[in-house]
This record gives structure tokens, sequence and C-alpha cells, in this order.
């Protein structure tokens, strides 16, 4: 049953991509909430049907440290596809920090072109922290939450990697604060598995960490040490 509730959500995931992606690129000559308010339908049908036909739903806690009224940095761990697309549903209008090379994808990738994503070119360090700093500062400023994820890759639950300082830079530049997110979805929907296992993915959202006249590696010692912890307390990989 395992098998054919995955390979059942993998035909609805590709059918549906197929439909809205295409939609998504059609509506760029519409403003960036109508494209929005289509790649946010396609979450909600992905989530609904992960839960529906896999058995596996969530629970985040810690939703009260979201700020109403300001937007800020998401600095996430990155164990698995899943949290590329709840993370639409748990926080405010976002985009995504990525590598430019996911932006050539056929359909998929020019549909995300078409959300606005901060992408960089890894193969330069400078220039990608330069365009981090310059187009990430733009987008908060329009209003924009920004998600990244420091370790830069998804991870293994239990694998530990460095965190990039990336985030806790931009968050230094920009002045706005940032939020620490830490999930064990990697036990469930694990990176490169076909197989969606049934359960509850814990989601825990740290408090508000401010960046006004700190240094990022500060910023970023902070971040790392809360989603270290948070992560000791839900996964059972990382006691």
């Amino acid at each position: 049953m395992l098998y054919i509730r995955s390979g059942l959500l993998f035909l609805f995931m590709l059918s549906s991509t197929l439909i809205y992606c295409p939609l998504i690129i059609a509506a760029l000559i519409f403003p960036f909430a109508v494209r929005y308010k289509l790649a946010n339908q396609w979450v909600g049908l992905v989530l609904w049907a992960t839960k529906t036909i896999c058995r596996l739903n969530y629970q985040v806690i810690g939703q009260e440290n979201i700020p109403v009224n300001k937007n800020a940095i998401i600095l996430c761990k990155h164990q698995s596809a899943w949290e590329t697309i709840a993370l639409q549903k748990i926080f405010p209008t976002q985009i995504f920090l990525l590598k430019r090379e996911l932006l050539w994808l056929p359909v998929w990738g020019w549909a995300m072109a078409a959300l606005n994503p901060v992408a960089i070119d890894r193969k330069s360090q400078k220039a990608a922290l330069r365009t981090l700093i310059e187009e990430g500062t733009a987008r908060l400023k329009e209003g924009l939450w920004i998600v990244i994820f420091p370790e830069g890759t998804r991870t293994a639950p239990g694998e530990k990697r460095k965190f990039n300082a990336g985030g806790a830079l931009l968050a230094e530049r920009s002045g706005y604060p940032v939020i620490p997110v830490a999930h064990n979805a990697g036990e469930f929907w694990p990176r490169y598995s076909f197989l969606k296992c049934p359960g509850t993915i814990q989601v825990r959202i740290g408090p508000v960490i401010e960046s006004t006249g700190r240094k990022a590696s500060e910023i970023n010692r902070e971040v790392e040490t809360w989603i270290t912890h948070a992560m000791k307390e839900i996964s059972s990989f990382e006691k």
C-alpha cells in the first residue's frame, strides 16, 4: 500500500503541475499576486492530496512567532521537497533563494521564474552573494518574505552540515529580522525517495531574531543553535 499510495501522489502531483505551471507562465501578463495565488492553489491541492492519499499531515508549533505587520527572512532546515511546498501555506507571501539552473527546467522551472525568486549562480560565490544581497533586499522592501535554506542542499535526518552565512548576511545588510524554522519532514518524505510515509511532520517556528546592530556571524550562530536544539526535540534521528 505504501508504494501504491506514493504512486498515486506522484501521478497527482505530476498532472496538477502540468495544469498549473502553464497557467502561472501565462499569467505573466498579470500582476505577481495573480501568479502567486495560482501557485498557492497548487500548494493547497498537493498538501490535501498528501494528507488524503499518503496519510501524511503536519503540525505547526510557534505560529505565534510569525510577525503580523513586518516581513522577514526565513532560515529553514532543509531535509525534503516537502518544505519547499508547505512553507507557502505556513508563512505569508514569499519567494525563494534557489540555484539559477533550476529555472532552466522545462515548464516547472519556467513557472518558478515567473514567481520572482532570487536565482544565484553557485559557480561564482562572490556573484551569488552580491545577487542575494541586492535582489533579496529589493524583494524584502517590496513586502515579500524570502526563504533561504542555510545548509544549501537537502540533508538526511541526523546529518550535520555547516550553515552558510548568506541569509544572515542579508539580514545584517538589509536590517530585516530572521525567523528560524526546524522540521522533520525528511523522516516521512525522504530526499531522493519515491516513498512517502504516513505520519505527522513536526514544524517548529522560532522567535524573531533581530538583525539591527548585529554581525552576520552572530545571527547565523544563533539561528544554527536554535535549529539544532529544536531538531533534537522533534527528530528521533538527532537525540
